[in-house]
């Protein structure tokens, strides 16, 4: 894995991502240069954000914020504003190196932007769906039903709401938090008894409860079976930045050909800042998202957001060519073997947990963890309200073994009496 070439992925000195990123903003329009009179923007107020050329100059990230470029529309298709091309063009960089050295797309065949994060993301993707459904099979949105599992995001739920097109869960099973594949039979038979008549299904990437990946097989197979047109997407918007580097299984990738779009969520894993999702599809998807009103942007959009700072796409590309494919190879085994080795001591403790294979997740059964423990160690249950049956601990960077070993000794402890 860590040896394939990589288009547009590669590691990159300090010196050279400032010089990269310096020369896409001189690229961009400077208001103070340039006195443009109909664009409705500008930089940051300097009377309240300092701009001090001699603390920038080895601050791309802070310089792009301050400039202020907005990434409205989509860039990996036609034309896009012209005042911001320079940055405008890294985050297309960007777009490429993650549907492409990331997640095995063919060259130049996936669109995609920078959006407020994973939830725009999905709801962008089955926005998508809906749309092609209801112009190429001349489909009501009543006909579209959109298809997940139990333990999917509760982006699904706002995205059906949102779009008004009705929903469908799909059970799992509680052990390995599989789909249940008889249920979920009987579940597109009720689906096409009320009228679907096409599917937009998202598979989960791994989960933010379980960690869990949804064999994207078992819906294809399924829906295939039952006649029913789909369109698939994956949701990785935890495991997107993770999956791809602790598994060699394509299928959880643009290399499947049924998969057609992917969201990825770069300041969970990534730590860009927040507010920084990724939405990536196969060439001819996007456009049918198009607002063909929007006749004062150059090149129209097909966002969800709109206006979008250009800021949050510096971030993730400074970051991943900072690390380069080999050191962030590294970085998600290093998260992955302090899992190895919380699960390690939890099976010698005899605690009931949930882990899928490399994930950093770590999944306890509630009546396992005492109250007092998880409220000291922050650990996050699968429900708020009621009685919880799982807690998590999830393994960031920051979270050392070193951090772990208090938790587990008084976990050892609980369970001695």
């Amino acid at each position: 894995m860590t040896h394939q070439k990589h288009a547009h992925w590669r590691k990159l000195t300090h010196e050279e991502i400032t010089s990269i990123v310096f020369e896409a903003l001189d690229k961009n329009i400077d208001y103070r240069q340039r006195k443009a009179l109909g664009v409705p923007a500008s930089h940051l107020d300097e009377r309240v954000f300092y701009n001090n050329p001699m603390l920038l100059q080895n601050a791309p990230f802070l310089s792009t914020l301050l400039q202020n470029p907005n990434h409205i529309g989509c860039h990996t298709i036609g034309e896009s504003e012209p005042f911001f091309a320079g940055t405008q063009r890294i985050e297309k960089e960007l777009i490429q190196l993650c549907a492409e050295d990331i997640l095995k797309g063919e060259s130049d065949a996936q669109d995609g932007y920078v959006a407020a994060g994973g939830t725009e993301a999905n709801i962008q993707a089955i926005w998508v769906f809906r749309n092609y459904f209801m112009s190429e099979l001349n489909l009501q949105a009543s006909e579209v039903g959109l298809l997940f599992s139990e333990d999917s995001h509760y982006s699904m739920f706002k995205a059906a709401n949102l779009l008004q097109i009705p929903h469908f869960v799909a059970k799992v099973n509680e052990g390995d938090r599989t789909i249940d594949e008889r249920a979920l039979a009987e579940t597109i038979e009720s689906m096409k008894k009320d009228g679907i008549k096409a599917v937009a299904v998202v598979a989960n990437m791994m989960t933010t409860m379980f960690g869990s990946a949804d064999n994207p097989d078992v819906y294809v197979n399924a829906l295939k079976n039952a006649d029913l047109p789909f369109k698939l997407h994956l949701d990785g918007a935890y495991g997107g930045f993770v999956f791809p580097f602790v598994s060699k299984d394509e299928r959880w990738s643009f290399a499947n050909t049924d998969v057609s779009s992917i969201t990825l969520d770069a300041h969970k894993m990534v730590q860009a800042p927040y507010g920084t999702g990724i939405y990536l599809a196969k060439k001819g998807l996007i456009p049918y998202a198009t607002t063909g009103e929007a006749q004062y942007v150059a090149g129209l959009d097909a966002t969800l957001s709109g206006s979008r700072s250009g800021a949050n796409a510096i971030s993730v590309w400074m970051i991943l060519q900072t690390y380069g494919p080999n050191g962030w190879f590294e970085k998600i085994h290093l998260l992955s073997y302090r899992a190895d080795w919380l699960e390690r001591q939890l099976n010698e403790i005899g605690i009931e947990f949930y882990r899928y294979p490399g994930s950093n997740i770590v999944t306890m059964r509630s009546h396992s963890v005492p109250k007092e423990l998880v409220e000291k160690y922050g650990l996050v249950p699968d429900s708020h309200e009621g009685n919880a049956n799982w807690y998590k601990v999830v393994i960031m960077d920051h979270v050392s073994v070193d951090d772990m070993v208090p938790f587990v000794e008084e976990l050892q402890a609980h369970v001695n009496g």
